[in-house]
């Protein structure tokens, strides 16, 4: 983990800053994108399995609506913040931006452990912190969706809450729901499926043959398991892959299947066979040609980003890379694909849902993606122009077409008296 003095936000607030220094932007326009429009903060009760009462504090932060609705996620922690929260909602704003959705960015969290929650007690914090966002929530205004230790079930109940609130079934209120309910077909496997289309063309751009390639990838949730799996399925030998608990390695490759199946075992990767356990850190610095980082944000600092012997960096996770450790990517060549650009698969099917939900017409895991990779693969070209031509990094060339789109929208529209 990272010892930066740094938080989440004021890392988010820098990488604005320094891509906002390539733009003609107002003064006042570029005070207002470095500031969350609206902060929730909600204390509520909840009764727990033995009957007695917690507290529990949730947020949920809007950074920008200048292009649409706000869409994110929610995210179930005990280390939750609002400054992470709101450095969650303004990378939303970027990814959403970047790509071409027409939404601002969002976040939430509440500060809690679900590992030591039963399942009812889950339900009945989901569904009071529902009912306290739901000032905000609508169709048509924030739409959540999953993120760390959140799930389809979790939307579901979400969605119904917020339905019961209206009278009606309001589907189209959250996205990365269960199929069943309007959930979109491929949305399980969206942000690993939009990092692997990202990958292919860094790896076509830097003449890296897939099939010889190897990976490794930290966090085996959802983004991770995915990542490996696809890359597996490139050819690519997937060397080491870790969880909250530690990692594993093999030098031969490891089939990523065998560790899910491990995982739902015993709850971890730890212990798979066949395979060294390592540290999360010491899987980090694993010789490969590609590294996921598919975990929590401030991984990879100005620490140990010199020891990170990789080709390319494809950031599943929102915010694993520090600006310190962006500077010694950028000395060494170390191609990063960023975090806004690389993990934007998911919040591009969740808007394929929302869509789907809207219209009540529904379209087959085929379609949804088809029209990602046409979607990933426009953006991924677009900044990989805009880091030739401006010869700057990625991140700096995704950040420099992603601000520019929210301002030129915010000029159009104007200052509201």
């Amino acid at each position: 983990m990272s010892k930066s003095d740094l938080n989440a936000y004021e890392i988010a607030v820098q990488q604005f800053d320094r891509a906002a220094e390539y733009l003609d932007l107002k003064a006042g326009i570029r005070e207002m994108l470095r500031k969350p429009k609206r902060e929730l903060a909600v204390n509520f009760p909840v009764k727990m399995d033995d009957g007695s009462v917690e507290v529990f504090t949730g947020y949920r932060v809007h950074h920008s609506t200048v292009l649409g609705p706000t869409k994110g996620g929610i995210r179930f922690h005990p280390d939750v913040t609002l400054d992470e929260v709101r450095a969650l909602a303004m990378w939303m704003t970027w990814k959403c931006s970047v790509v071409g959705l027409p939404y601002g960015g969002a976040k939430g969290g509440v500060i809690c452990n679900p590992k030591e929650m039963s399942l009812t007690e889950l339900e009945n914090l989901t569904r009071r912190y529902a009912s306290e966002i739901s000032v905000l929530m609508s169709p048509e205004g924030d739409i959540p969706a999953p993120d760390v230790n959140t799930n389809p079930q979790v939307m579901a109940w979400i969605m119904d809450t917020y339905s019961m609130h209206r009278g009606y079934s309001t589907p189209a209120v959250v996205t990365g729901k269960p199929v069943e309910i309007g959930g979109s077909e491929g949305r399980k496997a969206a942000t690993a499926q939009g990092t692997i289309y990202h990958i292919r063309r860094a790896a076509k751009h830097l003449d890296l043959n897939l099939g010889q390639a190897s990976a490794v990838v930290q966090g085996y949730g959802n983004a991770g398991y995915y990542s490996a799996k696809f890359l597996y399925e490139d050819g690519a030998s997937v060397i080491g892959v870790s969880d909250s608990q530690g990692g594993i390695y093999n030098p031969k490759g490891l089939d990523p299947e065998a560790v899910l199946a491990h995982k739902r075992e015993t709850s971890s990767v730890v212990g798979y066979p066949d395979a060294d356990t390592i540290t999360n850190a010491e899987l980090l610095e694993i010789a490969c040609d590609i590294l996921v980082p598919a975990a929590l944000e401030k991984q990879i600092t100005g620490e140990n980003a010199p020891r990170v012997q990789t080709k390319i960096v494809a950031e599943a996770a929102n915010g694993p890379t520090e600006p310190e450790a962006d500077k010694v990517f950028n000395e060494r060549g170390v191609f990063v694909i960023p975090d806004i650009l690389c993990n934007a698969g998911g919040v591009t099917v969740s808007y394929f849902e929302w869509v789907q939900d809207l219209q009540q017409f529904f379209w087959n895991e085929r379609e949804v993606n088809k029209q990602l990779e046409a979607i990933m693969n426009n953006a991924f070209d677009a900044v990989l122009q805009a880091h030739l031509e401006k010869q700057v990094d990625m991140r700096l060339a995704a950040y420099i077409r992603a601000i520019d789109r929210v301002n030129k929208a915010t000029m159009i529209r104007g200052i509201y008296p």
